[in-house]
């Protein structure tokens, strides 16, 4: 018995070569995918970290013998130190004292930027902004 042998292929088929265009295509898409799952994950990590930080200004802030202003620069500090300097460095944060509906004294720390973005030439696209409050302590 001999062997099947493979048939030849033949070099005025339409259809040869389509395997390679349809990984080119598949493959694209795949990684465009890809990238904006990431990026979704990036600013939901940068998110948390900024509410965080905010809220943990805002503590800072309201302990005794603290001045309220001082809650956005610990914030800032914090980013800086969980994220990157360039990230804290694209937030502008204030702080300062409200009265909320009772009457009660808090420390609030409103943070405001853009989240960088995976793909540079795109840049900071995803806005950013946040709040942490904290009840003031009495001297």
């Amino acid at each position: 018995m001999r062997p099947l042998a493979r048939p030849r292929p033949d070099p005025d088929d339409p259809e040869r070569g389509s395997a390679v265009v349809d990984f080119v295509l598949v493959g694209v898409l795949v990684v465009a995918l890809l990238l904006a799952v990431l990026q979704v994950a990036v600013y939901v990590h940068v998110r948390a970290v900024v509410v965080a930080s905010a809220q943990q200004g805002a503590r800072y802030a309201a302990n005794a013998d603290v001045p309220a202003g001082a809650g956005a620069d610990r914030t800032r500090e914090v980013v800086a130190r969980a994220t990157t300097p360039r990230t804290a460095a694209g937030l502008t944060c204030t702080s300062g004292q409200e009265l909320d509906g009772s009457g009660l004294a808090l420390v609030v720390v409103r943070c405001q930027g853009s989240v960088p973005s995976l793909f540079a030439p795109l840049g900071d696209l995803l806005p950013l902004r946040v709040t942490g409050r904290a009840v003031e302590e009495a001297p």
